[in-house]
C-alpha cells in the first residue's frame, strides 16, 4: 500500500511539474524586427530616443502611427505594420498601446511582448473596473473632452504625464499630442497574447498617469520579466537606454 501511495504521489508530482513547465512562457527567440505602439495623448515621435539604440543593435524598427480613434483602428494599423516584417518581431506598447499589444500580439510573427508602463488587459476584461481598484493618478484630472476626443491640459501634461522629462522636450511632446477618442479606454480586447508569448514589463516608479502598484500587479499577472525604472509615465523619453535594453532582452539580443 505504501509503495502504491508513493508511486501515486510521484506520478502526481510529475504531472504537476509538466503542467507548470507547459504554462511557463518560452524564452524569446532571436528577433530581427521591433514594432512600437504609442499610447494615448502621444504620437510615434515619443519613441525617438529609444529607436537609435535598437537600430544600433541591428534591429529593423517600425513605429506605428496609432490613430487612437478606436481599438479596431489601432489594431488594424498595427497589423499592417506587422505584415511588413520579414521575421520574428518584438511588439512593444506604451500606456494604452499595451491594449493593442495584447489584442494583436497573437500574430505568428510576434515572438515576444514588451509593455512600457502599459495596460495589459485580459480578453474581454473590464479594464476600467480593474484599474478602479487602485488610486486614481493625478494626470486623469487634466483630461479635456471635446466632441468625443480627449487631450490633456497643458498643466496636467507637463506636471503629471511628462514628469521626469526635461521641460523643453515635455513642451514639444505636448505640442504633438494626438487627440484620443474617449471611447477607447473602455474598449475590451478579444485576445490576450500574453497568455502564450514571452512578456516583459517596465514599471515606472514615479508614474502619475497609471498607478505604479497597478503596473506591478499587471506585470506579475502576465508573468513578465520585469524592471522598475525611477521614471514617470514617459520612461521611453526620460530613460530610453533602459527601455531599449528591455526590448533587446525580449529580442534575444541582451549582452
Amino acid at each position: 500500500m505504501n509503495l502504491v501511495r508513493t508511486l501515486t504521489f510521484a506520478a502526481a508530482a510529475l504531472i504537476a511539474a509538466g503542467t507548470a513547465a507547459s504554462a511557463a512562457p518560452a524564452e524569446p527567440v532571436k528577433a530581427s524586427n521591433v514594432v512600437l505602439v504609442h499610447g494615448a495623448w502621444a504620437d510615434g515621435s515619443s519613441w525617438a530616443k529609444v529607436i537609435p539604440y535598437l537600430q544600433a543593435a541591428g534591429l529593423k524598427v517600425t513605429a506605428v502611427q496609432n490613430p487612437l480613434t478606436s481599438l479596431d483602428d489601432s489594431a488594424a494599423a498595427t497589423r499592417r505594420a506587422l505584415a511588413l516584417q520579414d521575421g520574428p518581431t518584438v511588439l512593444v506598447g506604451h500606456s494604452w498601446g499595451g491594449t493593442v499589444v495584447s489584442e494583436v500580439g497573437t500574430d505568428p510573427k510576434v515572438s515576444a511582448l514588451v509593455y512600457i508602463a502599459a495596460r495589459a488587459p485580459d480578453a474581454g476584461e473590464d479594464f476600467v473596473a480593474l484599474a478602479g481598484k487602485y488610486p486614481n493618478p493625478p494626470a486623469r484630472a487634466g483630461i479635456v473632452n471635446h466632441d468625443g476626443e480627449t487631450k490633456l491640459s497643458e498643466d496636467a501634461f507637463l506636471k503629471y504625464f511628462a514628469n521626469g522629462v526635461d521641460a523643453t522636450t515635455a513642451k514639444e511632446l505636448y505640442a504633438v499630442q494626438w487627440p484620443t477618442a474617449a471611447s477607447i479606454f473602455a474598449s475590451r480586447t478579444t485576445a490576450a497574447a500574453w497568455h502564450d508569448k514571452p512578456s516583459f514589463y517596465a514599471v515606472s516608479k514615479q508614474d502619475k498617469t497609471i498607478d505604479p502598484d497597478f503596473e506591478r500587479f499587471l506585470a506579475k499577472r502576465i508573468n513578465a520579466t520585469t524592471v522598475e525604472l525611477d521614471a514617470g509615465h514617459l520612461s521611453l523619453v526620460s530613460h530610453p537606454k533602459e527601455v531599449a535594453d528591455l526590448i533587446l532582452k525580449a529580442a534575444g539580443r541582451a549582452e
